[in-house]
């Protein structure tokens, strides 16, 4: 089956996975941005944490791939650019990278990772976090046993890259750069409108692949979560593990 791309709807996202950029102040505290430096938000998104460090004072670029993201985070008057991470064409502009829960997006980190070089100044900082080792493992497990069940593409339960803390070291070393800091942080994340919408948020083209029996499909997965993500009050939470990273280019 063809890969179908991943689309988005800011009210959506605002409604049912609003707590990702809530959940962006530690890193945020990593960067620490100050007033007067440049610094390039990677996958903005609707630009709620990007409006966080232009309130420091810091001039703030954003790039998002997502034109409806895009759009989003203009009408918060934000300087935003619709941009594909793999290909960013910046030159020694920038004196620091930040980017929160969009990096395992980008499935060619090599490619992102020399563009952020690319972009920073010398001795600019890079910033981010995203998904990491074991990130969302129930839930993607459960989608492959539907997808097995039903004859679908299980690919398109995982296109995410999630790598371990390893890995992702060795790879910004390999690119020129020191990293100062690295973690792989476990954090089960409560969904405050259930798992369905999560699911609807973030793996659409799953589903949509069953077409009429889409709901059906999704209903199964849910049910197979519900007794690992589900508590006995009805509160749902997705089994995140981010990796979170300060370095810098050397």
């Amino acid at each position: 089956m063809t890969q179908q791309s991943q689309t988005w709807s800011p009210k959506a996202y605002a409604r049912d996975a609003g707590f990702v950029p809530e959940l962006g102040a530690a890193v945020f505290d990593w960067l620490a941005p100050e007033a007067g430096e440049s610094i390039l938000d990677l996958g903005c998104g609707d630009g709620v944490l990007t409006q966080k460090i232009v309130a420091t004072g810091a001039d703030v670029t954003g790039v998002d791939a997502s034109p409806e993201f895009v759009a989003a985070a203009r009408e918060r008057s934000l300087r935003v650019d619709c941009v594909d991470g793999h290909a960013l064409a910046f030159d020694g502009t920038f004196d620091a990278v930040f980017s929160n829960a969009a990096l395992h997006w980008m499935t060619r980190p090599a490619d992102v990772v020399a563009g952020v070089h690319r972009a920073l100044k010398p001795g600019g900082r890079f910033v981010a976090e995203f998904g990491g080792h074991g990130n969302v493992a129930a839930i993607v497990t459960a989608m492959v046993a539907v997808a097995r069940v039903r004859g679908g593409d299980e690919s398109l339960a995982h296109p995410w890259y999630f790598p371990t803390q390893a890995e992702y070291a060795a790879l910004l070393t390999a690119n020129g750069f020191a990293v100062d800091r690295i973690a792989l942080i476990p954090r089960p994340t409560p969904l405050p409108t259930g798992m369905d919408a999560w699911l609807g948020v973030f793996r659409e083209p799953f589903f949509a692949q069953f077409g009429e029996a889409r709901d059906e499909a999704r209903a199964e997965v849910v049910s197979l979560l519900s007794s690992s993500l589900c508590d006995e009050a009805g509160n749902w939470s997705a089994d995140y593990v981010r990796l979170r990273v300060a370095a810098h280019r050397a």
